[in-house]
């Protein structure tokens, strides 16, 4: 890697590749980096080819750099100003909950059953003569 680059510094780079998940830049002829696909602008990216192709000259910063692995991460997002929110919308209000209904008790209910214990009462129910309809 280039003993040049550091991290939080600010350097030129053209882009060498794009996957779903972030663009590849090469830094110089022998360093190349990654910009996650979340660091590609401020806000939503859905396809990065919207905003980059291959070929582009980008400023990019340098967020991290592992000697180890040989990866260097980068940041074209943290390059450019962040956008001014828009203060004439109304600021949300907490949507307030709705209370639990209270279903009072009714003598003998014992609340959920499982179908094991209700069955042998459905099967009672099924055979009695007064409620089978004619």
């Amino acid at each position: 890697m280039s003993e040049k680059i550091e991290t939080g510094s600010v350097v030129s780079g053209k882009v060498t590749g794009i996957q779903p998940y972030g663009a590849f830049i090469a830094l110089d002829e022998n360093t190349q980096g990654l910009v996650h696909i979340s660091e590609i602008t401020h806000g939503y990216v859905k396809d990065i080819n919207d905003h980059l192709k291959v070929g582009d000259e980008v400023k990019v910063k340098v967020l991290s750099i592992d000697e180890n692995a040989g990866k260097i991460g980068l940041s074209i997002r943290a390059t450019e100003e962040a956008p001014v929110q828009q203060a004439a919308a109304k600021p949300k209000k907490p949507r307030k909950r709705q209370a639990a209904a209270i279903v009072p008790e009714v003598e003998g209910q014992q609340g959920f059953n499982t179908l094991k214990d209700k069955l042998q009462e459905w099967i009672d129910q099924s055979q009695r003569e007064d409620l089978i309809k004619k």
